[in-house]
């Protein structure tokens, strides 16, 4: 796989703001082959992965608290346990359950260096494409997928995703998979049912003073390409690749499901 390129920043602070806009149709619609920039590969390298390199390290500073929902489903797994965690972000995940070994991997380099070492401990880290897994098939006990399909732009290639993570799988193997909602009506962001479920979400640089120079902005926007998923919509797409759903719901502002392998998978 060729790594997308890196980038380096400097930040006095990085945040998540309430703001957000949605797509036009233009953007949302299948682009014409004449726009490779619109190519969902190109879309995803622009609006995903260059972002997160460049925001890596203010990024991590931010994600530091493991999602409840996730860390029951990491502590219910059998001591000895090897699994994934595909797109792991800065690593907050793999201190949760010191009695199994979890293989991390991300699409940004940056932020595979920095989950190497989460909490000051060495981890098994490496740059992956999700699309692309760089695993054998029906080998893992578990996987965990947060906040990671969603930045997928296309149907065929969120569904395409959740297939790769089932087929690491071996035949008892769950997967918890977790993604943005769209139904979020009480969240600053005041998204919810019947709305666009194609947005982007900026992530604000903001500069100090003293690192402001003549001529420069003192902060930077950076748009965020997320696909906000509605009810029922997660387990279709498992259900569509041929996995079975075990679980799933909703937790703030997030819909998640557990799901395995199905029969066509084999062993």
């Amino acid at each position: 796989m060729t790594a997308p390129p890196q980038h380096s920043v400097s930040s006095s602070s990085l945040q998540d703001t309430p703001l957000s806009k949605t797509l036009s149709s233009a953007d949302r619609d299948s682009p014409p082959a004449t726009s490779p920039q619109h190519l969902p590969a190109n879309y995803e390298e622009t609006y995903v992965h260059s972002v997160y390199n460049q925001i890596a390290s203010h990024f991590s500073s931010t994600r530091y608290k493991p999602w409840p929902v996730v860390s029951d489903f990491l502590l219910s797994i059998p001591s000895g346990s090897i699994g994934l965690d595909v797109g792991c972000g800065n690593g907050k995940y793999l201190l949760v359950n010191p009695n199994i070994l979890i293989i991390a991997s991300d699409r940004s380099p940056e932020l595979v260096s920095i989950a190497a070492k989460y909490g000051d401990l060495e981890h098994e880290a490496l740059i992956a494409d999700g699309l692309s897994l760089p695993h054998q098939n029906g080998k893992f006990d578990f996987a965990i997928s947060i906040a990671v399909v969603h930045h997928l732009s296309t149907r065929d290639r969120r569904r395409e995703a959740v297939e790769s993570i089932l087929q690491t799988l071996h035949g008892s193997g769950r997967a918890m998979i977790y993604v943005w909602a769209l139904e979020q009506k009480s969240s600053r962001r005041g998204w919810d049912e019947g709305g666009d479920q194609d947005v982007m979400v900026p992530w604000v640089m903001k500069r100090s003073k003293k690192e402001v120079t003549t001529g420069s902005e003192s902060e930077k926007t950076f748009q965020r390409y997320y696909h906000l998923y509605k009810k029922g919509e997660l387990e279709e797409d498992v259900i569509e690749v041929g996995g079975l759903v075990v679980d799933g719901g909703y937790e703030k502002d997030n819909w998640w499901c557990i799901c395995k392998r199905g029969d066509q998978f084999g062993q």
